[in-house]
């Protein structure tokens, strides 16, 4: 058995980021011999486990020198591609490392194989990286499950997971997928946006992000909602950032995203069934329960089920001040799915009371949109005022006009104030925050 950690001189390894050009299909075929070699010789499984640079430079010393034993003639760059991949291979996530290591990527998307998609800047493009084939895809995503102790198989052939970067996993192989394992990454972004970043990057103009946090002081009630990659989530850490650093807030989400950085924050997740189908901790019995925890605050990632109830309760008795997010592609689509949940945790009410402790309990409704240029913006922030009948009313204070495209293909636009002036303004100004007039002027072009 070769030794990989023999006395020989250490030859440099490029930094994990460095990702050289595609080379030659044989050349590609030569990574998987030479990676079945090191299996041969050294006990990669063993390896992989240890974090250390040091065990990485001996495996590409031995990896090199394997290379020099191969007819395949190779150029300097290939021989630095390869010794990069098969790395990967063992240390890594096979093809996809590289993807994992660009911080311009927000989603990576394995249909098969032979098809990966990545999301840079909102827009979807099909990348050059492949899988040898269906098996070794597998294995790839029984390392990434593994490490979090789940599996995936026949019995079981659908898995949510989560990367060390806190990066969401979702797997889901055949029968259920017919054409090959199908893997989603949604990248969790170490960069968090802060408010002025969201108006610099024009995703929000400066009064509808003055409003709001006006509201976050004053412990208002809001609901982010939006589409799939919207920027919820994004948003929602903005707002967070507003909430003062002395006041305790409790946390529940699904799959952690949230970066909240006050100083006194609990975080609860849930926890999916095992593989006898118990053990599972939703939602709603975190939220349950954080309301024994003394929370000032209580930020529910997504509401999305049962739990919608006890959110509303919770915010109309003394948990005012909390932050959510909806799947919904309008204000008034929002309120339509609170009614719907609400009545999967209580059949028993009645949809005028539903509607009446919705109206009740939330303040104000934030639109986030993906546009069609990949970009996000608020689209409109609108206020919950009441009742009229046995219908929640709604009022706009600032929307989103789309005006066209440029040459480029970039969205136009305008932010515009209605003119109306909140009938919340009354409890921000009896907490001393008083709203300028020409805020409600405002009209800003995009």
């Amino acid at each position: 058995m070769m030794n990989a950690f023999a006395d020989t001189p250490s030859i440099p390894v490029p930094p994990p980021n460095v990702r050289p050009l595609a080379i030659r299909p044989e050349v590609q075929e030569l990574k998987f011999t030479l990676h079945r070699k090191l299996l041969d010789r050294i006990n990669l499984e063993s390896l992989a486990a240890i974090e250390s640079e040091h065990v990485r430079k001996e495996v590409r010393e031995a990896l090199l020198s394997l290379m020099d034993d191969e007819p395949t003639l190779l150029t300097s760059a290939e021989r630095e591609q390869l010794s990069i991949e098969v790395l990967d291979e063992v240390f890594g996530l096979g093809p996809i490392e590289a993807l994992l290591l660009d911080p311009t990527i927000s989603d990576i998307l394995v249909n098969g194989a032979n098809k990966v998609y990545v999301e840079r800047g909102g827009l979807l493009d099909l990348t050059n990286v492949r899988f040898r084939d269906n098996q070794h895809l597998m294995r790839i995503i029984d390392r990434i499950v593994s490490k979090v102790g789940r599996r995936v198989d026949e019995s079981n052939p659908m898995v949510d997971a989560r990367l060390l970067d806190g990066s969401r996993v979702n797997a889901i192989i055949p029968p259920l997928a017919l054409d090959g394992p199908l893997l989603s990454i949604r990248r969790f972004s170490t960069d968090k946006l802060m408010p002025a970043d969201l108006v610099r990057k024009q995703s929000i103009s400066p009064g509808m992000m003055t409003i709001l946090e006006a509201a976050v002081k004053a412990r208002l009630n809001i609901i982010i909602v939006g589409g799939t990659g919207s920027g919820k989530t994004t948003l929602l850490n903005a707002l967070s950032s507003f909430i003062p650093s002395n006041e305790r807030i409790i946390t529940i989400e699904d799959a952690a995203e949230l970066q909240l950085k006050q100083p006194h924050v609990a975080r609860l997740e849930t926890r999916p069934a095992n593989i006898e189908g118990n053990g599972a901790v939703k939602q709603r019995q975190l939220l349950i329960n954080s309301l024994r925890m003394r929370p000032d605050r209580i930020v529910v990632g997504e509401v999305r089920g049962e739990e919608a109830l006890d959110m509303l309760q919770a915010m109309n008795t003394g948990h005012d001040g909390s932050l959510t997010t909806i799947h919904a592609n309008s204000p008034r689509e929002a309120i339509g799915r609170l009614e719907v949940m609400v009545s999967m945790a209580n059949s028993g009410m009645q949809m005028t009371s539903i509607r009446q402790q919705i109206a009740s309990s939330v303040h104000l409704l934030v639109q986030a949109a993906r546009m069609s240029d990949g970009s996000r913006r608020v689209t409109s922030v609108t206020e919950v005022t009441g009742m009229e009948g046995s219908v929640v009313t709604l009022q706009d204070i600032f929307t989103f006009e789309k005006l066209g495209l440029n040459e480029e293909n970039k969205v136009l636009g305008r932010f515009i104030a209605t003119g109306i002036r909140p009938k919340f303004a009354e409890k921000l100004a009896s907490q001393g925050i008083h709203l300028a007039a020409d805020l409600f002027e405002e009209e800003i072009r995009v």
